[in-house]
C-alpha cells in the first residue's frame, strides 16, 4: 500500500471514530478515560498536535468541536453528567492515561 493510500484510509477511520463518538453522547469522557485511558478531549488533543505538527493554527476549541461535533460547553450542557465518587477515584490513578503534548 502506498503512503497517500495508507493516510487516506487513517482519515476515514478517524472520520469514522470521530462520528461513532458523536452518537455515543451516553458514554461519559470519565468512563473512557477509566477503561481505555483517553477520551474525547484526548482526541481533540492529538487533533491539534497533529495541526500543530503540520504549521496549521487551530484553537483548543476549534479542535474540541471538530471532535464533539458542536461547542464544548454546549456538548456539555446537554450531555456530560456528574463523575460518581467512584468513576473519580479510579480517575486518580493515571496509570495508563494518554499523555499529549498540545
Amino acid at each position: 500500500m502506498d503512503k497517500k493510500t495508507q493516510t487516506e484510509l487513517e482519515a476515514a477511520a478517524f472520520r469514522g471514530f470521530v462520528q461513532h463518538l458523536q452518537k455515543r453522547t451516553d458514554v461519559q469522557n470519565i468512563d473512557l478515560m477509566n477503561l481505555a485511558g483517553f477520551c474525547r478531549n484526548c482526541l481533540a488533543k492529538w487533533y491539534k498536535a497533529a495541526a500543530n505538527e503540520q504549521g496549521v493554527d487551530l484553537s483548543m476549541d476549534d479542535a474540541k468541536e471538530a471532535v464533539y461535533g458542536m461547542p464544548y460547553d454546549e456538548y456539555k450542557s446537554k450531555y456530560q453528567t456528574k463523575a460518581t465518587d467512584e468513576q473519580m477515584a479510579k480517575y486518580a490513578d493515571k496509570t495508563g492515561h494518554a499523555v499529549i503534548e498540545v
